[in-house]
């Protein structure tokens, strides 16, 4: 390493400084993977981004508990549901400070006002903010919520109600996810009035247990402890510092140097050598994830079923897991994880047959040599621990069968940006549940309303649709079950994706972090986390 990286390195680690850390204890460094986007959560759909601002600086009406799937009260104390189903009255929480910051000094505490703000930006295309920064919020977009929302009201400065115009089973747990975090409706003013609404994304406001401080892109980020958070608890760090790398090695190597507390996403070469290490701890559970290529149908000729199924057929997925997920990775045959409930186990892989894909490749009149490209992600995620080595592995499968592919990457929000536009032709790509609700699965990523978002394949069945949006218009699970299971076996007719693997996420840290605990949403959460001597 070079001898400015190194001091750059230790400055962020805050092993030297103009002066010294009074309190080291009190300070923690994340080993992050990969910049954020910006910082306003509504805007994104990536863990890197939800990371840096959803887990950190904002709070939500709903939240899940940490390290768990279970709802709990956020910004909202209660809530009541009307016996249809369809409204939804807020309690909202008295006295929750909004953060102060050099750009912005509340006048007023958290209120009714902050909550129709941050929904109404993302409900009415006409709204004076939206207007002043066009933007899109695709995840509420791909859950059909701008189209499900009725009408929000405020009732009293500490009371809201929604209006549903249909049944949504998953409501309250869709309101605990990233993008509905909450922002403050006076400091959007402010924005406003200055003509400054884009800085809503780079200079963030919220509410939650760490304040943004500065962003240096891929760097570091800096916060500092909300010393008058709601819940004071829950915030026992000075100063959380986000070490930006997308090197799982450099990663780990500042790990083990102490130059980082926490780190996420070890290559499963490096997990031996960590669990030797007696500095450091790697708690690891099951993961809540899916890796998957995505075809994208309206390109030719993967817009033919028989084309589609000749590629699937022509991957070797143990071959994959053994080289790119080694011992960390489980065979994946539907679109979301057997752990998710109502997932099929009847459904069956077509299995490895490179002969039958050759077969059906002629059938559909596809030329040896046919060029198409595929995309390969440039950072590590759960669900893909390296997308660089999977995409040579899938390169020559289907060099076997006849089909040339170029390997195409981009830095990662250019990556999701051009996707979302449908560039590619097949791309590396994956999700980690949300919300533990299966219409986050297979509503979020395969379902009509998504095709401008998360559904990367842009493939939209008429009848599979049917069956996702009946699902979740009932709250009985039997039925959602059977809904469900039977969407299944279309998406897996229709081979829009190839589910590759389900990975096992470890979290590397120092033995010294208490309090850490593993989300199942593939999320890194400091609050409620300390660090020890």
């Amino acid at each position: 390493m070079r001898k400015n990286a190194v001091i750059q390195a230790m400055v962020i680690a805050g092993l030297i400084a103009s002066t010294p850390l009074a309190h080291a204890a009190s300070n923690l460094v994340f080993c992050s993977e990969g910049s954020p986007a910006g910082f306003d959560p509504g805007l994104y759909t990536t863990g890197t981004d939800f990371d840096a601002a959803a887990e950190t600086i904002f709070n939500r009406l709903s939240q899940f508990e940490r390290g768990g799937t279970a709802v709990i009260p956020g910004l909202a104390e209660k809530w009541d549901v009307s016996d249809d189903g369809l409204i939804y009255t807020f309690h909202l929480r008295p006295g929750v400070k909004f953060h102060t910051t050099e750009y912005f000094k509340p006048s007023r505490e958290f209120n009714a006002d902050d909550v129709l703000f941050t929904f109404n930006r993302m409900l009415d295309t006409n709204h004076p903010f939206r207007k002043a920064y066009p933007t899109e919020f695709p995840y509420f977009t791909d859950m059909g919520m701008d189209a499900n929302i009725a009408k929000l009201e405020k009732l009293d400065d500490l009371t809201v109600r929604f209006t549903l115009n249909e049944v949504d089973a998953a409501f309250i747990q869709n309101l605990a996810m990233s993008f509905a975090s909450i922002h403050s409706a006076e400091y959007a003013d402010q924005l406003l009035k200055q003509g400054n609404a884009a800085d809503i994304n780079q200079k963030p406001i919220g509410t939650g247990p760490f304040v943004f401080k500065r962003y240096q892109k891929d760097a570091q980020i800096r916060f500092t402890g909300n010393k008058d958070y709601w819940k004071p608890d829950d915030v026992k760090i000075d100063n959380l510092i986000f070490a930006i790398n997308t090197d799982a090695s450099v990663r780990i190597q500042k790990l083990k140097a102490g130059e980082c507390q926490v780190t996420l996403n070890p290559r499963p070469a490096d997990l031996e050598s960590l669990a030797k290490d007696p500095n450091i701890v790697m708690p690891s559970q099951p993961g809540f994830n899916d890796g998957y290529i995505a075809y994208n149908v309206t390109h030719p000729p993967l817009d033919q079923l028989q084309v589609r199924q000749a590629l699937d057929m022509a991957v070797n997925k143990q071959a994959i897991i053994d080289a790119v997920y080694q011992s960390a990775g489980q065979l994946a045959v539907n679109g979301m994880p057997p752990t998710q409930w109502s997932y099929n186990e009847a459904i069956k892989d077509a299995g490895y047959n490179p002969e039958k894909a050759r077969e059906l490749l002629k059938a559909a009149g596809v030329a040896e040599g046919t060029e198409i490209t595929l995309w390969a992600m440039p950072v590590q995620r759960p669900y893909n621990p390296n997308a660089k080595l999977m995409a040579e592995i899938l390169q020559a499968d289907w060099a076997n069968v006849g089909i040339k592919a170029k390997i195409v990457t981009y830095e990662w929000g250019e990556y999701l940006k051009r996707s979302k536009a449908g560039e590619h032709d097949a791309m590396l790509i994956g999700w980690s549940g949300d919300n533990g609700d299966p219409d986050n699965w297979l509503g979020t990523l395969y379902g009509c309303d998504a095709v401008d978002g998360n559904n990367f394949s842009k493939w939209c069945d008429a009848d599979y649709d049917k069956l996702i949006k009946a699902a979740k218009r009932t709250t009985d699970v039997a039925e959602r079950t059977k809904l469900y299971k039977q969407a299944q076996v279309i998406l897996k007719h229709e081979v829009p994706i190839t589910p590759i693997a389900h990975s096992t996420v470890y979290q590397p840290m120092r033995k010294n972090v208490q309090g850490f605990k593993i989300s199942p949403f593939a999320l890194n959460s400091f609050y409620g986390v300390s660090v020890g001597k």
